[in-house]
């Protein structure tokens, strides 16, 4: 399978407008599952539109395999049916005229493969996908879940070199999303083929890519692994947008209020006083870990003074709400929490756990390196 390569791709709208995608350089690598993540309006669409050649680039260019397949300085652009690419749509687009058979078998006619290798084909995809039952009905007989693989069985007969997936998923309901998240899972490593997945949904991407970009205002953020992603988030935006439950945010402005923020002051001029322009510390809720309130913290542990607000069951954790003086800080727990609402504690976290920004909302890598040493 082919690398795909966006240099310096932007993408504007209008003469002069709104621009979608700006100064995106991303390499995607061959039999890559690439996620493209972020919230609406990010340009994580626009992006994949551009890669199928459904939307035309502004400038830069985007090179499939040693291929320019969009170049605006050398004008080139290969129609996308020439571009070796399969895209599935959020509504599926079936034919509602055809069998799922049909269906399946619509692009391997549009090629003029014969009837024999047609047919061996196409039972071969939709025996991997489970709907070799069905072959005789009609997409309005199907379950959301089974035309959601029906869709991607017509797109992997025609054995694409890439696979373009625009939220698949997003109609489906919570048990079939599940169901489909494992079943591309599972239909990657079978197939070897690269696919480039739109999302909005954090866990999607965190259960599915190898590699996800994370996308804001038509700005690439980040592109790491999921757990780079989770563990070593490049700014703010990206700690805060990653993560089911949201992760605490401790100011470090100088006239920051409260017990925690005066904690988190005092940690930094300890344990980061050398550092200038540090803005804002981030604590994933799972990090937080609770002792009595006279009991001391592990060495070198941010940790601060709290009372319990407010205890949370969600099946198999808890949620747990403190307040430091006037500011909130969430805890996770797999265990039941031995603590009662009203109680006071003391709450710290481990060096290692600490995501420390600078004033612009940029990951610190100088206080990575300072923390390593606590």
């Amino acid at each position: 399978m082919p690398t795909i390569n966006l240099e310096r791709v932007e993408k504007n709208y209008g003469g002069g407008g709104a621009s979608a995608v700006r100064d995106l350089n991303l390499e995607i690598g061959d039999a890559e599952f690439m996620c493209l993540l972020g919230p609406s309006g990010c340009g994580k669409t626009t992006t994949l539109r551009m890669i199928a050649g459904l939307e035309h680039l502004t400038g830069g260019k985007i090179v499939v395999g040693e291929r320019a397949v969009d170049a605006v300085d050398d004008g080139v652009f290969v129609p996308p049916e020439k571009r070796g690419m399969g895209l599935v749509f959020q509504s599926y687009a079936l034919w509602p005229h055809l069998s799922i058979r049909d269906n399946v078998e619509f692009g391997l006619r549009l090629r003029k493969v014969d009837k024999k290798s047609r047919t061996e084909r196409a039972d071969t995809v939709m025996k991997a996908l489970g709907i070799e039952r069905y072959t005789d009905r009609y997409p309005s007989q199907l379950s959301g879940g089974q035309q959601q693989r029906v869709a991607l069985a017509r797109m992997l007969a025609v054995s694409p070199d890439v696979l373009l997936l625009d939220e698949p998923l997003s109609n489906l309901d919570a048990r079939l999303r599940l169901e489909m998240r494992a079943e591309l899972k599972r239909l990657h490593g079978e197939f070897d083929t690269t696919i480039v997945f739109v999302t909005h949904d954090q866990w999607e991407a965190m259960t599915l890519a190898t590699k996800i970009a994370v996308m804001s205002e038509g700005l690439l953020q980040q592109v790491g692994t999921p757990d780079e992603i989770y563990n070593r988030p490049a700014n703010r935006f990206v700690a805060e947008f990653v993560g089911n439950s949201p992760i605490n945010i401790v100011e470090l402005a100088n006239d920051a209020a409260g017990g925690l923020g005066v904690a988190a002051i005092g940690y930094a001029s300890t344990r980061l006083g050398k550092l200038k322009d540090l803005g804002s510390i981030g604590i994933r809720p799972e990090a937080v870990h609770l002792v009595s309130e006279d009991a001391p913290a592990p060495d070198g542990a941010f940790h601060c003074p709290a009372e319990v607000t407010g205890i949370l069951p969600t099946g198999g954790s808890w949620i747990v709400e403190l307040t430091a003086a006037d500011q909130k800080l969430f805890m996770i727990t797999s265990e039941p929490p031995a603590v009662a609402i009203g109680d006071r504690a003391r709450a710290w976290v481990k060096p290692a756990d600490l995501h420390v920004f600078d004033t612009e909302g940029v990951r610190s890598a100088d206080a990575d390196a300072l923390l390593a040493t606590v």
